[in-house]
């Protein structure tokens, strides 16, 4: 694998460099030579910050941690992104077929099956009330919800609010 290694109010130290590369050379079981890891660090305030993307044929894998050590961070967003690539390997095969850039060692490991299958336990039905979108951040918090569907008053349209990890607020509007 390749590393591409970029940061943000952090001093990218060799000892950094190295502990990155060694933890994620553990995924390298994973990908062919060619595959592309771009690595972000961050520090904000007391939080460490570090996301690996890896663009799979398509299809990107994503891994983020906060710790108050990035060193630590860097070991769990290894440890997430192992994770998901044995949870989705299947539905990764069967959408690219080839495998694209998985190694054929782990295209063809034989594992118990995982109960991926996705399941609707309950279906909720509400009145889409037209509002802004301060007030829909408001009713979010009242209900306690990390987001929340609304008609926008100005647009007419259904958007999404929603709680991001900094406490701050996002706004998904559709486009059709």
């Amino acid at each position: 694998m390749r590393y591409i290694i970029s940061g943000r109010n952090i001093e990218m130290t060799e000892a950094l460099k190295n502990a990155i590369e060694d933890k994620l050379g553990k995924l390298e079981r994973f990908f062919t030579p060619d595959t592309e890891a771009q690595i972000t660090l961050s520090v904000q305030k007391e939080r460490h910050i570090i996301e690996v993307t890896i663009p799979v044929k398509g299809q990107i894998i994503r891994g983020e941690e906060v710790d108050t050590n990035m060193y630590a961070a860097i070991d769990n967003v290894v440890d997430i992104i192992e994770r998901q690539l044995i949870k989705y390997k299947k539905k990764i095969i069967d959408k690219h077929h080839s495998g694209g850039s998985f190694k054929k060692e782990f295209l063809q490991q034989v594992e118990e099956p995982i109960d991926d299958d996705i399941k609707i336990l309950k279906t909720k039905r509400f009145a889409v009330k037209p509002m802004d979108e301060e007030e829909a951040c408001f009713q979010m918090e009242l209900l306690g919800h990390n987001f929340f569907v609304f008609r926008n008053s100005e647009s007419d349209e259904v958007n999404v609010v929603y709680k991001r990890k900094n406490n701050s607020y996002g706004l998904i509007e559709p486009e059709f």
